[in-house]
């Protein structure tokens, strides 16, 4: 194959990847937002399709499965930005001498398995919220009904900010090149794109799992902090200052603090 016909094609399949991220993402939040507004003061206090008297009684199917569609969006939404470097660090690999029998890489496997990764913790978070809901930790309006509750979840989200864990999922996060070496480099077939988004999806949802928690109590579908806990969460992997990761640990013990000491009073 001539060096510019593959040129070509690597840059074709690099912005039909880019293009297909970015649909997914506009449709993500587009149904994050009807949801919002939806589920705000001024509609339905409670999910859609689920009436007040209704969400303290054992879950349907049907209910777990909107939660589970409304939480993955919600990570699909918040989380697919985030992947923008590591697809950079996957197409520069695939330009490499050594993978041009296979030029056209698998991008978008590689993508598939990372979001499954996300997939996967959307699915324990609508079960969390049908358990929270169900102990009346959680209102209605998906918020915390609890400032006891609400402490625990604050301390033990900048607990974490603080561990080893923590940091050496980070550093894979902010390094996806690094990773994709340590995982063996760039092959071309399609389980091991989804093999290796998938790895690199669950160093992300270990990074960044305690964070998204903080959701049960600021509120589910509150869009001011699904954009912050976003804006950081990439902004955790582009900087790469840990003082920054320690300061918020340091913050959110403070905030949950305070919960616990209003709840004790």
């Amino acid at each position: 194959m001539r060096p510019q016909t593959l040129e070509t094609m690597l840059r074709r399949e690099h912005l039909v990847a880019v293009g297909a991220l970015t649909v997914l993402v506009v449709l993500a939040w587009t149904y994050v937002i009807w949801l919002s507004f939806t589920m705000s003061p001024a509609g339905p206090d409670s999910m859609p399709g689920m009436a007040m008297t209704e969400v303290f009684r054992p879950w349907t199917l049907a209910q777990l499965a909107f939660a589970f569609a409304m939480w993955s969006a919600m990570m699909i939404g918040m989380m697919t930005p985030s992947i923008a470097p590591a697809i950079l660090a996957y197409a520069r690999l695939s330009e490499h001498p050594v993978a041009r029998n296979n030029p056209l890489a698998p991008i978008g496997w590689f993508v598939a398995g990372y979001l499954f990764a996300w997939l996967g913790y959307a699915f324990i978070a609508a079960v969390m919220q049908a358990a929270f809901l169900g102990s009346g930790l959680i209102t209605p309006s998906l918020h915390s009904a609890s400032e006891f509750f609400a402490g625990i979840v604050f301390i033990l989200a900048g607990a974490y900010q603080l561990t080893r864990l923590k940091h050496t999922c980070l550093a894979y996060c902010r390094s996806p090149l690094d990773f994709i070496h340590d995982q063996g480099g760039f092959r071309p077939s399609i389980g091991s794109a989804v093999a290796l988004g998938l790895k690199h999806g669950l160093y992300c949802v270990l990074c960044c799992w305690a964070l998204m928690a903080i959701l049960f109590v600021v509120g589910v579908m509150d869009l001011l902090w699904i954009a912050v806990i976003s804006i950081w969460v990439l902004a955790e992997k582009i900087f790469a200052r840990g003082i920054l990761t320690q300061v918020l640990g340091v913050v959110l013990i403070a905030i949950g603090a305070v919960f616990l000491t209003r709840a004790v009073l």
